[in-house]
This record gives structure tokens, C-alpha cells and sequence, in this order.
């Protein structure tokens, strides 16, 4: 653009280099695809960023796989920056035991009428009490009673599914796990996890990077751990023999197990008296307790309506015990961050 003369004398005038924006995208809330669409295959030395309200950069393509790999850990850096100061916007107007734990973007993996493998973007967040389930992220407190799902933290499972290294050149960029083919493997995208829910139900995620995929497993273990804590116990109905039992699962106490009528307690164990459990993968479950007087094994049998969840809720509640016994235990069972910082 021309610019005024530098002094009145000057005939010619002098011209001056500026910025000019093709496309500006905010990165607050935007999302990074490195697939080629409705594939599994990773684009070469490319991605794209699409902005929370769906406009898009296209494709950018750069020359190496270095410089592709610096933008996308820039790009993906600026993303969660952006993300944690909303989360921390959105915790302002929360109680303290309501407060968001992570958020982010990840893809859904959905089964196609062709039974082809076919993903979605989808917005996941821990909050409070629960993980929520979003087709469009949540921008103001009205907007978290429209999640899609909302399951209970106690009640959910979470699993890292084992990774597929392929030949390209995302490799030679550092920005796999270092996990090799030795896992259940349900498709050809890396970085995979699923959330189990009740009713043996579950949902399949996939995330773009390791370092997001080690995020999410810190997460889920930090927001079960603080609910459990905050809970601090669960009840359900359960039956066995035609008699209608109430089965609690105590952070202090452990399990317990009295009659829903009287209220009369029929066994009460310790988390360290559990030594196995069994289940028929429908109602039906046996736990295997250890007698601290006599030192036998006593089996209890109960039914549940919902198996999952209560088998979930054990397990949740048990992992939270350890760790508060041990600082270090939920680190040691990191498989995410085990792969990732040893590589």
C-alpha cells in the first residue's frame, strides 16, 4: 500500500510491506482434522483447523514432515490454551463440586448401515458428576442440559485402546505413543480409547495426537477420583433368592449388603477382603470375600438390573481407594503417558 512521503520534497511515493488475512479462523473452540474424509488414512504433511462455528482453513499442506508436525503441535498448543482459560471462565460461575475437569474435541467412532466405520466430531467434557457427550461444544451454563449424553462418573469405564503404528510420516515426526501391535485393534486410526457405560454399552473415541489421548486417561482418572470421594458411597437394588437386598459400596466402610425392608445389614466386607469376582455378563454376579476370623472364601451372589454400571462403580471405587492410599498409583497405571515419555 502506497504510503505518505517521507518528506515533502519527495516526488515518488514509497510503499511499505502489510499483513493482509485471505481468512482469519479463531482457534477458541476449533477442532483439527489430519484425515481424509469419511477415512481412515492420515493426509501426508497436511490438516485442517475448522473454527467453532464450522468455517474452515481447507487443507494445509507443507513441504516436510517436521514443519507439518511444528504447526500441528502449535496449532493444537494454542487450542488448549484457549480451551482451559473457558474452562476456567465456565468454573467461575460453578460450585466447587461442580467444576469442569477437561473438555475438549474428539472423534465418535459410528457404525454405518453398510457397517462401514464412519466417524463424528463430537465435544467431550468431565464436569462435577458427570461426562458429557456434546455435538456442539458448550458455550454458555444453559447449554449443558443439551448434551447428546450424561452418564455418572462412578459408573463409566475407561480403557486405552492399544495402538496401530502405520508407515507415514507422522512417525518420523515423534508423534505416536511407541505402543506396537500386540493389543485389540477395532480399526486403523491410533490414538483410541472407549468409554464404557451401562448396559454394556460403550463409545469409541479418537483423538489426533498421543499427548491428547494421555490427557484424556489423567482426566477420567482424576474426575472419578474426585467423585467417588465426593460421593462417597452408592446404593442399588439388587436381589437374590426372591428377596428384594439393598448392595452399598462405601469409600470408608466398603461393600455392604442389608435387607431393603427391615434394613437389617446381612454382610458387610472391606475393599481388601474382595479377592475375585465372576459374572455371567448379564444379571447375575458372584463376589468372593475373604473371612478375616476364619480365613475361607465366602461367595455372595446378587442381581442387578444393571450389571455394568454396579461392576463399574466397584471398580471406580476400589482404583480411588488405592490411590488415595498410594499418591503414585494412578500415574503407574498410566499406559498413555507410560508410552509417550519413554519415546
Amino acid at each position: 500500500a502506497p504510503s505518505s512521503p517521507s518528506s515533502p520534497i519527495a516526488n515518488e511515493p514509497k510503499y511499505e510491506k502489510r499483513w493482509l488475512d485471505t481468512l482469519s479462523v479463531p482457534l477458541s473452540m476449533a477442532r483439527i482434522s489430519r484425515y481424509k474424509t469419511r477415512t481412515d488414512k492420515l493426509r501426508s504433511n497436511a490438516f485442517e483447523v475448522l473454527a467453532l462455528d464450522g468455517v474452515s482453513t481447507g487443507i494445509l499442506q507443507f513441504y516436510t514432515a517436521q514443519e507439518s508436525a511444528d504447526w500441528l503441535r502449535a496449532m493444537s498448543t494454542n487450542i488448549s490454551d484457549l480451551t482451559l482459560q473457558n474452562m476456567k471462565m465456565a468454573n467461575k460461575c460453578c460450585s466447587p463440586s461442580d467444576q469442569v475437569i477437561h473438555m475438549g474435541w474428539v472423534n465418535e467412532r459410528l457404525e454405518g448401515t453398510d457397517s462401514s466405520q464412519l466417524y463424528k466430531f463430537k465435544f467431550l467434557a468431565l464436569k462435577g458428576s458427570s461426562f458429557y457427550i456434546f455435538s456442539v461444544p458448550p458455550v454458555s451454563t444453559l447449554d449443558w442440559v443439551r448434551a447428546e449424553k450424561i452418564y455418572n462418573l462412578c459408573e463409566v469405564l475407561f480403557k486405552i485402546h492399544k495402538l496401530f503404528l502405520a508407515d507415514d510420516c507422522w512417525l518420523q515426526a515423534n508423534l505416536y505413543l511407541g505402543i506396537h501391535q500386540d493389543f485389540d485393534l477395532e480399526d486403523q486410526r491410533p490414538y483410541c480409547f472407549s468409554v464404557m457405560v451401562g448396559h454394556g454399552k460403550s463409545h469409541y473415541f479418537n483423538v489426533e495426537l498421543g499427548s491428547e489421548l494421555a490427557v484424556w486417561e489423567k482426566s477420567f482418572q482424576r474426575a472419578i477420583f474426585l467423585e467417588v470421594q465426593r460421593t462417597g458411597s452408592k446404593t442399588y437394588m439388587c436381589s437374590w433368592q426372591g428377596d428384594t437386598l439393598c448392595f452399598t459400596v462405601d469409600f470408608a466402610l466398603g461393600f455392604t449388603c442389608f435387607d431393603s425392608k427391615t434394613k437389617n445389614v446381612l454382610w458387610r466386607f472391606k475393599f481388601s477382603q474382595l479377592k475375585g469376582s465372576s459374572d455371567d455378563g448379564k444379571t447375575r454376579v458372584k463376589l468372593l470375600f475373604q473371612n478375616l476370623d476364619t480365613k475361607q472364601i465366602e461367595t455372595k451372589e446378587l442381581e442387578f438390573q444393571d450389571l455394568t454400571a454396579v461392576l463399574h462403580c466397584i471398580h471406580s471405587f476400589i482404583a480411588a481407594k488405592v490411590a488415595s492410599v498410594d499418591p503414585v498409583f494412578i500415574d503407574s497405571q498410566s499406559i498413555a503417558r507410560k508410552y509417550m515419555y519413554s519415546n
